[in-house]
């Protein structure tokens, strides 16, 4: 398999790549990962099963909107593919740092740049990818409540009770969420979608993103995101609100933007997140 992954990076590349150290990386909770080498250019790899392809597809097309968006350094997409029955994605290799105050201050201006100058007319994306291993729909929505209510939260309420986790009563809910959002119609931002501290990094001082979730939708949510798991330093969002301030309703809306994450966690890994789930769900709704 290595041997047919490194002829797809030469043809890429237009010069010979002859991978002759292979190690794995722990990384990631969805895929096994690796950083290959010929001694000269790195790589990183993912592999997964065959029928992981379109997820491989579904993270290089949010990679390359992200990175054709001019404020992050993102890994370039060199190939993916099938062989010997696994699926493979190949990035570019980044040896990542951490960030001082200042690069995490210009990692929220440029968050902030981005979800106000990428935008869009509606809410969606022009297929359906993936948040972690879930499949993510993004038909084309005008009105946000019903975006958010129907495809993010709905939606992975029924992927719950599918595999017998009836946590709520899942029409009162996508009416709940959509009267919890009524009125609130943001601009169609450029999205990560799936921005937490794991999926970033910094390359000599300039900030770097990952594994995307991609569409366009309220920028409220990526930054729900980064306060959920392990919250991003002050200096970040000092940089956010000084290009493109927060509503003061922001933290109104947080709960139900960080929800949709969570009930991701419980489908994923089950335990205590389905917990939390149905108990911000009890509050929600009551």
């Amino acid at each position: 398999m290595w041997h047919f992954v490194s002829e797809q990076i030469s043809q890429q590349l237009n010069q010979e790549f002859v991978c002759d150290d292979i190690r794995e990386i722990s990384e990631g909770d969805s895929h096994r990962a690796f950083r290959i080498t010929d001694r000269q250019k790195r790589f990183f790899v993912k592999l997964n099963d065959e029928d992981k392809l379109a997820n491989f597809s579904a993270e290089a097309e949010g990679l390359t909107h992200l990175a054709n968006a001019n404020e992050f350094k993102v890994p370039k997409v060199i190939c993916y593919g099938i062989s010997e029955n696994k699926s493979y994605l190949v990035l570019e290799y980044l040896r990542l740092v951490e960030g001082s105050e200042q690069t995490w201050f210009d990692f929220g201006s440029k968050l902030a740049n981005m979800h106000q100058n990428q935008t869009q007319n509606m809410y969606g994306w022009q297929e359906d990818n993936f948040i972690g291993l879930t499949p993510q729909p993004n038909r084309w929505a005008k009105k946000w409540p019903q975006f958010f209510a129907e495809q993010r939260i709905g939606y992975l309420l029924q992927l719950l009770a599918e595999k017998g986790h009836v946590i709520a009563a899942i029409d009162n809910v996508v009416v709940s969420v959509e009267k919890l959002l009524q009125g609130h119609n943001p601009k169609a931002s450029m999205l990560h979608g799936d921005l937490w501290i794991g999926n970033t990094g910094f390359q000599h001082n300039t900030p770097v993103i990952f594994d995307p979730a991609f569409y366009y939708g309220d920028r409220e949510t990526d930054i729900a995101m980064t306060e959920l798991f392990n919250k991003f330093p002050a200096a970040f969002y000092q940089g956010y609100n000084e290009t493109w301030p927060l509503s003061k309703q922001y933290n109104f809306r947080k709960p139900v933007y960080q929800l949709y994450h969570i009930l991701n966690h419980a489908l994923l890994f089950g335990g205590n997140y389905l917990q939390t789930a149905t108990s911000l769900l009890k509050n929600m709704q009551g």
